[in-house]
């Protein structure tokens, strides 16, 4: 049994199909499956049933994984600290994004990473915020940009911006001429455009309403925060948004945003997993974060019609 074999089995877990994962791991997949056979011979049980539509681990094959999981990582961990021993200036780093977070933090921050750090590669996994605070637990991203509150306890983070959540309006809604803070008691009733399950920011939309004590009347649900936004402009509904995703006054389909009574705000943060080695890699993303993400975050808009 040797890394190599770890990495097989791990890449076909997650791909539970042999041709997929042999393509991610740039080998034939005869080879893989030659190489499956001769691990699960040498430890004398099945890792995978196989069947003619699917690939799925036995008991023993997702205890096997889970080892070979932490393994994996520790190797990598210790090859990042002999890397930065060295001073190697070549890297490699992952670093996972909320697509709300990405799109509007990360185009201040890779340019002058990558001006700063030309050698090092940045990989970027986008996704859900229940999903990536597994990768990120896992080991599977370097560090994560999320917003709190956080829910895995092995998680450790640290803030990076705090910015209001305004309220986005349809040009001709009954608010739309405010020019006080909106109560979010006042909005029992409307129609609600959220964010689909998983997204972090549906729960800071629906801990807003629950405190205020009204549950909002769900009319659609979107993967996009630009596509909310696009809706509530076009008249179907209201929304809650970060207010760095606010759009400029005269943009096509453009909501009015309004500032809550309450002022609330979210907290972008920097997490990475417990207890997990920092490579210089990733602690020279961390600096670059600091130093420029906060231009992501531009002062609460006022009013702005569509």
């Amino acid at each position: 049994m040797d890394l190599r074999q770890m990495q097989y089995v791990v890449q076909l877990a997650k791909e539970r199909n042999f041709s997929r994962a042999a393509e991610k791991l740039h080998i034939a997949q005869p080879s893989l499956s030659q190489q499956l056979s001769k691990l699960e011979n040498e430890l004398g049980v099945l890792l995978f049933s196989r069947t003619t539509n699917s690939v799925e681990p036995t008991h023993a094959g997702t205890v096997f994984i889970e080892k070979a999981a932490v393994i994996l990582d520790a190797v990598e961990q210790l090859r990042q600290e002999m890397d930065d021993l060295a001073q190697m200036r070549k890297g490699r780093l992952i670093v996972g994004s909320l697509p709300i977070t990405g799109a509007h933090v990360l185009p201040h921050v890779l340019p002058v990473f990558r001006a700063r750090y030309p050698e090092i590669e940045v990989t970027l996994v986008e996704d859900t915020t229940s999903r990536l605070e597994q990768l990120t637990a896992g080991g599977q991203t370097d560090l994560s940009l999320l917003s709190l509150p956080l829910g895995d306890p092995s998680l450790t983070w640290e803030p990076l911006i705090e910015e209001e959540i305004i309220l986005a309006v349809p040009p001709r809604h009954r608010l739309a001429g405010r020019t006080g803070g909106v109560e979010v008691a006042e909005l029992s009733g409307e129609p609600f455009i959220v964010l689909k399950k998983g997204q972090g920011f549906r729960k800071i939309t629906l801990d807003l309403c629950l405190e205020a004590g009204i549950e909002p009347r769900i009319v659609f649900e979107s993967g996009n925060i630009e596509t909310v936004q696009s809706l509530v402009a076009a008249g179907m509904g209201i929304a809650f948004v970060p207010q760095m995703v606010a759009r400029a006054p005269g943009t096509p389909f453009s909501p009015v945003y309004l500032r809550l009574a309450s002022a609330p705000t979210r907290t972008l943060v920097i997490a990475s997993r417990s207890g997990r080695y920092l490579s210089k890699a990733a602690r020279a993303f961390i600096e670059t974060l600091r130093e420029t993400a906060p231009g992501a975050a531009t002062p609460s808009p006022g009013k702005s019609g569509g």
